[in-house]
This record gives C-alpha cells, sequence and structure tokens, in this order.
C-alpha cells in the first residue's frame, strides 16, 4: 500500500483558506469544477489547500501535486511566487501553472495539459504480485505428493 506523504502546515492559515474557498475567482471555480469529485483520472484535489506556510489554488496529495492559477494577485509578484514555489518543492510537492485568461478562455487544453501531466508523473503502484513464478506454486515444478 502507497503511503502518502504527509506536509504539515500553518494551522494560521486554515481560516484564511477557508475565505479563499468562499470567494473563489472565476478561473478558479471553472477549474474546480473539472478537478472535484475525483473527475480528473479518479483523483482526489481539494481547493485553497494549506501546505507549509503558502495556500495553494488546487492540491492533490496522492500526487504532491499543486495547481495555481496566476490572475492578477500574482502581477508583479514574480519574485514572491519564485520562493514560494521553492519553498513546496523542496516539500516534494510539483507545480502546474496556468494563466487565469487560458483557463476562461481554453479550459479544454488546460484539463489536457493536466492530464498528460498525469498520467507522464503519476505514482506506480507496487508490483502485482500476479504472475510471478518464483511466488506461485502452480507455476512452479512442485511435486506435492512427496
Amino acid at each position: 500500500m502507497n503511503k502518502r506523504k504527509i506536509i504539515p502546515y500553518n494551522p494560521e492559515l486554515k481560516e484564511f483558506a477557508r475565505e479563499l474557498r468562499r470567494n473563489m475567482t472565476l478561473s478558479e471555480v471553472l477549474l474546480w469544477n473539472q478537478l472535484k469529485q475525483k473527475q480528473m483520472l479518479g483523483f482526489d484535489f481539494d481547493r485553497q489547500r494549506p501546505i507549509g506556510n503558502y495556500i495553494v489554488d488546487f492540491y492533490c496529495k496522492e500526487l504532491l501535486l499543486a495547481i495555481e492559477i496566476d490572475g492578477k494577485s500574482h502581477f508583479n509578484k514574480y519574485d514572491y511566487d519564485e520562493k514560494r514555489q521553492k519553498e513546496l518543492e523542496k516539500s516534494g510537492v510539483r507545480i502546474l501553472r496556468f494563466e487565469d485568461i487560458k483557463v476562461k478562455k481554453d479550459i479544454l487544453n488546460v484539463l489536457r495539459e493536466i492530464e498528460y501531466w498525469i498520467k507522464t508523473n503519476k505514482p506506480t503502484p507496487y508490483p502485482s504480485r500476479e504472475g510471478n513464478k518464483k511466488d506461485d506454486p502452480q507455476k512452479l515444478n512442485i511435486n506435492r505428493n512427496t
């Protein structure tokens, strides 16, 4: 069984994350409608999720994937966003970024990019023991009558 990595977060961010969920931007609502209820290849995403000292727009614990939508709040904050991303990456979180306008005008390609990322980066499950000759007595040449 795969064990998820638990990344601690600053509990002081919890109420702010709730407020962000109540006041989502249009692009966040559009993308959330496609990610919620395990619609993206069966993976569970959270919205406005605290991680460390930051809040990411969308997060999948199983994939350690954050999805960020860069809108007006990100203008002129390139240094902050870069520092933030490096801190999150130190925790093992990988980040996909999309421009706000792209989500609004080209959501199908945004969804394709997310799907492609998941298919090429998802963790592989533990190998099945099915078909492993040394573990399957029926496939071994064993004389059971001795």
